[in-house]
């Protein structure tokens, strides 16, 4: 009898990259495609199994020829109109038997490592779900309609949310599928998991993993990637 994977990863790279004005995610970083980047990463961690890559659906032919030189990455299938829709494809394509736990990584976040992966998968496995995140540190501001300050925002106790998000397999998938039921729309698998009233740790990211949103984005994840390597 076959045994379950303990851990999988779906990594999403189906945006649409409206605010960089180019495609991403296979914008040249360090000479390769910035997809590429993501999935070594989830090759290189040894807690994870098996990787199912989520691309646009015209980009299948080329998304699968990118992840050829990544043995874990065992389909490449296409995503649907929203986030969620393409996190539960991707959660679909694994078939029987059931994976355990499963990382959700967004795909323009090139700088995720390894042993980042592995620290929130550790958490998750204690405490249920983890999710990659930093605490926030600037000052914020709640603005109008006019774009003028309206009040403060105290950042005491508020982190950003990164990627990867890290839960049970069976649990999300079954939420996500309510989810869609009921026509609601949430921006990451936490806020899934919230509002069926469960809570995720918050693991702070050892290092950068910013997600690659504006052109200049792209200077500082190659500046990042170049100091690993000295």
């Amino acid at each position: 009898m076959s045994t379950s994977p303990n851990l999988v990863a779906v990594v999403v790279a189906a945006g649409s990259s409206r605010r960089m004005g180019f495609d991403k995610l296979t914008a040249s970083l360090l000479g390769r495609p910035l997809i590429t980047h993501a999935l070594e990463a989830f090759q290189r961690c040894g807690d994870v199994d098996a990787i199912v890559l989520v691309c646009g659906s015209e980009r299948v032919e080329e998304f699968t020829k990118l992840a050829a030189d990544f043995p874990k990455v065992n389909k490449v299938v296409p995503g649907g109109r929203e986030r969620v829709d393409s996190v539960l494809r991707g959660l679909e394509a694994f078939a029987s038997p059931e994976p355990i736990f499963v990382a959700v990584h967004d795909g323009a976040r090139p700088l995720i490592t390894p042993e980042a992966i592995s620290m929130c998968y550790k958490q998750a496995v204690e405490f249920g779900a983890a999710v990659c995140a930093e605490p926030e540190t600037d000052t914020l501001h709640r603005v109008d309609g006019d774009l003028c300050t309206v009040e403060n925002v105290p950042r005491k106790n508020l982190w950003r949310m990164q990627t990867p998000q890290i839960t049970e397999f069976s649990l999300l998938l079954s939420l996500i599928r309510e989810m869609q039921e009921g026509g609601n729309l949430v921006t990451d698998e936490i806020s899934v998991l919230m509002r069926s009233g469960g809570k995720a740790r918050v693991v702070e990211t050892p290092d950068w993993n910013f997600k690659v949103t504006y052109p200049r984005d792209l200077q500082l994840a190659e500046t990042v990637l170049k100091a690993r390597m000295k």
